[in-house]
């Protein structure tokens, strides 16, 4: 319709188009975001993330895990803060979708 309207080609793109792809793209990207801390936390876990001194979660999950019966906060706290983190950013991101893409 704005070609037929007769739009230059940076009209369509920053007016019709951008508008209409912003929320996708933010709730995308915040989506990744939560995966990507995932991933580190998985791989701080399996020993191939971050190397010390360097504090990771995943790996403090598994440095004290032989003392997990002595002192079971030392593996729970950084469990609950990567699982609190990832399920606050997936609220966060519906949030952003329904305010941006379901308006």
């Amino acid at each position: 319709a704005a070609r037929i309207r007769g739009e230059k080609h940076l009209y369509i793109m920053f007016v019709e188009i951008l508008p209409n792809t912003t929320g996708p793209i933010i709730v995308e990207a915040t989506a990744r975001f939560a995966y990507s801390i995932m991933t580190v936390a998985s791989l701080g876990f399996l020993g191939v993330g971050l190397q010390p001194p360097t504090p990771d979660w995943g790996m403090m999950v598994i440095e004290n895990k032989p003392i997990i019966e002595q002192a079971p906060w030392t593996v729970l706290f950084p469990a609950l803060a990567i699982a609190s983190l990832v399920i606050a950013i997936s609220i966060f991101s519906d949030f952003v979708s329904k305010v941006l893409i379901h308006e």
